[in-house]
């Protein structure tokens, strides 16, 4: 899944990147407040990790112009303000979650993995589907609870795939949840995908909706 990363200390950009990375996220990176709105405001993404001391506009700006142009966006704070009214002001604002620097990783991707959650109306990070099961903590998809080996482009795309079940994902929303800005992929690049994962996880779990998309169904019951 793309995630926008909008922090201007080099070094935690880079720590925290590394370890989206290492997660299974696609990341790009902003560090002014003036690029993180247009990006947000033009493109989709998962997520966003927001810092507020930006140069250009504060990020508590960026987040409130997204939030009035009805960006919806999950949004983690990241700040080194730690006094309690300045996370009112972030949750106010339209924040879905605030993280104080310091900070640990396992702590900002669980938190970075429970907005998404809750994005997209879901709450525990072990989904089940028939034989399928994804464990976002362990980053792990399991047939009748042997764990399959898949890319991390494959793992990808089953993740978001079964986070959005029930509802159709059109092959361009898939295409930028996905891939990176600069990866190279054709037109049939998803097709060929949809179908390498299908022989791993069980030809009937994600159905093909011709000229909408693709389809995990929510389980019966």
């Amino acid at each position: 899944m793309r995630v926008l990363l909008v922090e201007d200390d080099r070094r935690i950009a880079t720590e925290v990147v590394r370890a989206l990375e290492a997660a299974g996220y696609v990341v790009e990176t902003v560090r002014d407040g003036e690029e993180a709105w247009f990006r947000g405001d033009t493109e989709d993404y998962a997520a966003i990790v927001l810092d507020l001391g930006l140069p250009g506009m504060d990020g508590l700006a960026v987040l409130k112009r997204w939030r009035q142009n009805g960006r919806s966006t999950p949004v983690l704070i990241l700040t080194a303000r730690g006094s309690w009214a300045e996370r009112v002001d972030g949750i106010d604002a339209g924040a879905d979650d605030y993280l104080p620097k310091p900070f640990r990783m396992e702590e900002l991707l669980a938190r970075l993995r429970s907005i998404v959650r809750r994005s997209a109306g879901h709450a525990a990070p072990v989904v089940s589907v028939g034989d399928v099961t994804l464990d976002e903590r362990q980053m792990k998809v399991f047939v009748r609870g042997i764990p399959v080996t898949l890319s991390p482009l494959e793992y990808r795309l089953a993740a978001y795939l079964l986070l959005h079940r029930g509802r159709v994902v059109s092959q361009q929303e898939l295409s930028e949840s996905i891939y990176g800005q600069d990866d190279a992929h054709d037109s049939n690049a998803i097709e060929v995908l949809i179908g390498r994962v299908r022989k791993k996880l069980g030809p009937g779990l994600i159905e093909t909706r011709r000229g909408f998309g693709y389809l995990v169904p929510e389980p019966a019951g």
